[in-house]
């Protein structure tokens, strides 16, 4: 790819109030083409079209795309499916994902010497970081040894991948690797990497442009609080961006949400955010950009921007960004970054219309919603979901709802309380009695012996009761103890007011003399070192150590393991924590003589935390699994997962499904079809009405309704074949038969009911092959 290109807009001028000469592509530069409106324009856009402008000329962007960017109208993205060359400044990696890109540069190396051309020529075409904290683990806790040993262990355990990311940082120009122990990944690129503007040196001059980037993790939208322009995407895609090719762009839909107003004393970033991803999540922003705006920004410092930007993966948007302004600048300060760089972004974003303040006229987005701060109140994310709210004042009513079987509502009021009252307990007592806490010990111990004076566990009233003995501490444990306390989350653990109020609580729970019991795995994992000084600096940390949330590493902790999608025989996926406990799911599974075939859960085991086996795919994609996980592998074999070879195994791994999840917007819906009627209001309810567009998808595609009304599809595959004969059973009771159609292809005869209801829907055709409505 060559870099020469021309400035075909004229756009190119110099930037005024700088210590050197630098130059840009002015934006309103495109006026002299006729473009009017680019004020208006959401700043989301704005970056994009100056990505557009800066690159035009050369091979990868064309005028035409330029000035249909620049011509963008609230509307035009459902209307037109024109795409956009977007090429990002930079590429964020981290470990996981990051090892297989420098694997393939250095393969590309490899590649090069023995065409006998010269390795070095072989670079990242863009600027490269890779964050290692995907690696930590926490073997030790507890203790004030604890993060010295989890970091020890992580270089024993990953000391083949760090001894190539140190190869790739010193054979590699353009990439850098910060080392364990750092920080998460998104507040490293928040503190540390992220410019908001940067300078490249172009055919003899040095030009300033936004700061944009693409990650291989989900959650880089953090930084899109910095008003910085970016996303996650695949492992391929960031490959592509770093060999200099462009990701291509669907016309942007941009959704507003403006900000009116101030937090309330005692809401919490976490409260807005829960709020925020709430009120997405019911408006539908899947695959579409965010961007707030309104007066209520000025009222919003940074860390919380960053926060609720880092869950844009939780209500779907591609990005979620805050325009720069004054307090990006502060931010800017505080974080000690250069101050000319400081005074490069001011002055580059206030002449390219890219600096907010409260008197910018308002974009135009295609849609607006709006969040009066001062309304939020305290809220808990769950019970079930991270991105699910539940206020305060609503938490028990809301515990009792989803965990209806545990809690039978108006049955056994008795074990009803005596199971909150053990909540209520579960951190310990307060101020407790000596005397009388020493009866109630050997009330328990004699209690629990057998004839044979053997300790045991028995029952209390709500569940199983089992009597552990941790470094010579006897605790009880029963059903729905809480086994794992861990302060760790890249959403959370970087935002000073939500971490001042846990060392808060603890200082608080210390005073009143709560405790925590030793069967509780207690961890705090910071995601920046910054935390641990305004925690000493507070005089807070003590408290947290006294209730033995000791430092154990920065980085992604607890949260990494859960989530693993299973692969289920309709084509779905569920995550593993969600499988009925009792089995019965049917899913995809090795057969006996070592293929993949259909298959019924037998049960839901939870064995504790283990430690697990993390595989980077090629796509960079990432499955965490036990290390006697075994694996099917190309040529046949099925192989555990901490038994695998890198470079030289090959794994058989299914394509990208949708998870099933239940959405905000499924409460109240009702399809009739026929003297059918399909809902979401049960959980049986809901999996009939997925079976029924499952099939209903499968009949349009492939299938069609004689003029006798005999409805018969054809699946290719036996998996299929079982898979669509397990939903027709779930709507109807009953399985038809599937009748072999040719040597590749079973054909199934829908029952006539099913049929008849399918022909009532508008643009269903008899006598043909099934048509969709024009």
């Amino acid at each position: 790819m060559t870099t020469d290109k021309k400035d075909i807009f004229g756009a190119r001028t110099t930037l005024q109030g700088v210590s050197r000469n630098i130059t840009y592509y002015q934006l309103d530069s495109l006026s002299q083409r006729g473009v009017q409106g680019i004020d208006r324009l959401p700043f989301t856009v704005k970056i994009l079209l100056e990505n557009a402008l800066h690159h035009a000329g050369g091979e990868l962007v064309s005028e035409d795309d330029v000035l249909s960017l620049a011509r963008w109208l609230p509307g035009q993205a459902a209307k037109s499916d024109a795409e956009y060359p977007f090429l990002p400044a930079r590429v964020l990696l981290q470990d996981f994902t990051g090892v297989p890109a420098v694997a393939d540069l250095a393969a590309m190396r490899s590649a090069m010497a023995r065409m006998h051309g010269d390795p070095q020529k072989v670079n990242p075409l863009v600027p490269a970081d890779l964050v290692i904290d995907h690696s930590v683990q926490v073997d030790l806790f507890g203790s004030t040894l604890a993060f010295a040993r989890n970091v020890e262990r992580e270089y024993e355990r990953n000391s083949e991948r760090y001894a190539l990311l140190r190869w790739g940082q010193q054979a590699f120009s353009n990439f850098r690797v910060v080392p364990p122990g750092t920080g998460i990944v998104h507040q490293v690129n928040l503190e540390y990497l992220a410019s908001v503007v940067m300078t490249k040196e172009e055919q003899g001059e040095t030009v300033a442009f936004p700061d944009t980037l693409i990650g291989t993790d989900s959650h880089t939208t953090m930084v899109n609080g910095l008003g910085v322009l970016g996303w996650g995407a695949g492992g391929i895609e960031a490959e592509a961006v770093l060999l200099g090719q462009p990701l291509y762009l669907l016309t942007p839909e941009v959704i507003g949400m403006r900000l009116v107003g101030a937090l309330p004393e005692g809401a919490t970033a976490t409260d807005l955010v829960l709020t925020v991803t709430q009120i997405l999540r019911k408006r539908g922003v899947v695959a579409k950009f965010v961007e707030f705006t309104g007066p209520g920004l000025s009222q919003l410092p940074l860390a919380d921007r960053a926060t609720i930007s880092n869950m844009s993966p939780e209500f779907g948007a591609t990005s979620t960004l805050f325009p720069v302004d004054a307090e990006t600048l502060r931010y800017l300060h505080s974080t000690g970054r250069d101050p000319e760089l400081v005074n490069l972004v001011e002055r580059y974003t206030r002449a390219q219309g890219l600096f907010r303040t409260d008197d910018t006229p308002e974009p135009q987005f295609d849609d607006l919603l709006e969040l009066d701060l001062g309304t939020i109140e305290p809220s808990l994310a769950g019970p079930r979901r991270p991105q699910d709210r539940v206020a305060m004042r609503n938490l028990g009513q809301a515990f009792r709802t989803a965990f209806a079987d545990r809690f039978k509502l108006g049955q056994d009021n008795g074990a009803i309380e005596n199971a909150l009252i053990r909540l209520g307990t579960e951190g310990g007592k307060a101020n407790p009695d000596p005397v009388a806490q020493r009866e109630d010990e050997e009330k328990k111990a004699a209690e629990s012996k057998d004839d044979n004076g053997t300790k045991t566990g028995g029952q209390n009233g709500h569940g199983k009761d089992v009597l552990v003995s941790i470094s010579g501490t006897e605790s009880h444990m029963t059903d729905g103890s809480v086994a794992i306390a861990a302060i760790t989350s890249c959403t959370n653990t970087s935002n000073p007011s939500v971490m001042i109020a846990a060392g808060l609580l603890a200082k608080h729970a210390v005073e009143r003399g709560l405790s925590v019991k030793p069967t509780v795995k207690t961890s705090l994992a910071p995601g920046s070192r910054a935390v641990m000084d305004y925690l000493t600096n507070a005089d807070l940390l003590p408290y947290l150590e006294a209730l033995r949330f000791h430092l154990v590493g920065f980085g992604c902790t607890t949260c990494i393991a859960e989530g693993t999608p299973v692969l289920l025989a309709n084509g779905t996926a569920r995550r593993i924590e969600q499988m009925p406990s009792a089995g019965g799911a049917a899913l995809l599974a090795p057969t006996a003589d070592g293929r993949l075939g259909t298959a019924t859960q037998a049960e839901m085991m939870v064995q504790g935390e283990r430690e697990c086996v993390s595989l980077t795919l090629q796509d960079g994609r990432t499955l965490v699994c036990t290390p006697d996980h075994e694996l099917l592998c190309t040529d046949g074999r099925w192989v555990r997962a901490d038994q695998l070879v890198l470079g030289q195994d090959r794994v058989v791994v299914g394509l990208e499904v949708p998870l099933d999840e239940p959405g905000d917007d499924e409460a109240g819906y009702a399809l009739h079809v026929g003297n059918l009627t399909f809902t979401m209001d049960t959980s049986h309810e809901r999996l009939r009405t997925l079976a029924f567009a499952r099939l209903l998808g499968h009949l349009l595609s492939d299938g069609s309704i004689s003029l006798l009304g005999q409805g018969r599809m054809h699946v290719g595959q036996a998996m299929d074949r079982e898979a669509v004969l397990d939903d027709v059973e779930l709507l109807v009771g009953y399985r038809p038969a599937a009748t072999r159609y040719d040597q590749r292809k079973w054909t199934i005869v829908l029952p006539k009911p099913l049929t008849d209801a399918i022909s009532t829907l508008p643009g269903v055709r008899t006598g043909r092959r099934i048509q969709q409505a024009p």
